[in-house]
């Protein structure tokens, strides 16, 4: 510790900073994960095990693989690796297997991959202008970004207790937006394309980044007041930012799309037959919502308003694939919840 305190107080700050979260995050390995544990170590199986065209398919564990492609490679490549730490846990029928070797190679593949994430933190630190900073170490703002970003606890509760790889993930898009600061435009879209098809969530953020992108790289220049030179708009530069979304979406897509597997891909991508709630999580205002009705629903029982028989069997937070109804509210279809989100995502866009 004395020697981490004098790496701080010189200028190797931050690799003493990396160095001190890693050693954090070790520690972290025999504490308690979630079921997302059982989630990763089953796919790992599948992309082990199993030829391509079954990946998308395979239903032996509940926890099917439910990722874009890019995810399923990535655990592929990670399952060569575990082999030679426990072989079992590559078998798809071995259920809920968590043998301590086990154990240590998915902890540490997480903390092997989030040096992606040290190194796009490193990045954005370079797009500080430290100018104006104070002397002391601590006020400097590259110190303060790193501290917040390293030193996350929501990241280490996530990953490193309950276990995913969002590190990873988040040093994705910190490394594409590293790359918009530094006028790499091609390079940081690249990035999200890829990261998109690791993760689909970060569909949500896609529009953000299309508007940044039109802004900043399609208009190449701006009128004496900051607004934009409408007559400046670069066609080459906007098929140019086309041609590498196809191009990663092609190499991402391509072999399910050969194999004619797209829409069975599509359906894990998007399930909507989950409905708004599953595994006892949800978006705030759906959470209430569908509380709401399950409330009213017991209130209706006890009143005798409502027959039993005609109540759902599947529950709100019953599982990951039933589809649920809800019984006196009016149910949520999918297009009502993308029109909601389609719209939430516009005006929060006009107000840019």
């Amino acid at each position: 510790m004395a020697a981490l305190g004098i790496a701080i107080g010189g200028s190797n700050w931050f690799s003493a900073l990396a160095l001190g979260v890693t050693l954090l995050k070790c520690l972290l390995i025999p504490t308690y994960h979630s079921t997302d544990f059982e989630v990763h170590r089953n796919w790992l199986a599948i992309t082990h095990s199993l030829p391509i065209s079954q990946w998308y398919y395979e239903a032996t564990s509940e926890w099917t693989l439910d990722y874009p492609p890019f995810f399923a490679w990535f655990e592929y490549a990670l399952s060569h690796v575990a082999k030679y730490f426990d072989q079992e846990m590559l078998n798809v029928r071995n259920l809920n297997y968590s043998s301590s070797r086990t154990l240590l190679f998915q902890r540490f593949s997480v903390i092997f991959t989030d040096a992606l994430f040290v190194y796009a933190v490193h990045e954005c630190c370079k797009c500080i202008d430290g100018k104006k900073a104070g002397k002391e170490l601590t006020e400097k703002p590259k110190f303060i970004l790193s501290v917040l970003l390293l030193w996350n606890f929501g990241l280490l509760i996530v990953d490193h207790i309950h276990f995913q790889y969002n590190g990873f993930l988040s040093g994705l898009m910190l490394l594409s937006i590293a790359r918009f600061f530094q006028k790499r435009h091609m390079e940081g879209a690249f990035l999200f394309a890829v990261l998109l098809h690791f993760k689909h969530i970060y569909l949500y953020v896609a529009p953000a980044y299309g508007v940044y992108l039109l802004r900043s790289y399609c208009f190449t220049a701006n009128k004496p007041d900051g607004s934009i030179r409408w007559n400046s708009f670069s066609f080459v530069r906007l098929i140019s930012l086309g041609l590498i979304v196809f191009l990663v979406s092609a190499l991402s897509l391509g072999p399910f799309l050969a194999l004619n597997q797209l829409p069975q891909v599509f359906s894990r991508l998007f399930p909507f037959k989950r409905g708004l709630c599953h595994a006892y999580w949800a978006p705030n205002f759906w959470a209430l919502y569908s509380a709401l009705d399950k409330v009213l629903s017991v209130i209706g029982l006890e009143l005798k308003l409502l027959d039993p028989n005609k109540i759902p069997k599947a529950s709100m937070t019953s599982g990951l694939v039933q589809q649920f109804q809800h019984t006196v509210l009016p149910s949520v279809t999918p297009l009502a919840t993308f029109i909601c989100t389609l719209i939430a995502m516009l005006k929060r866009k006009a107000s840019f």
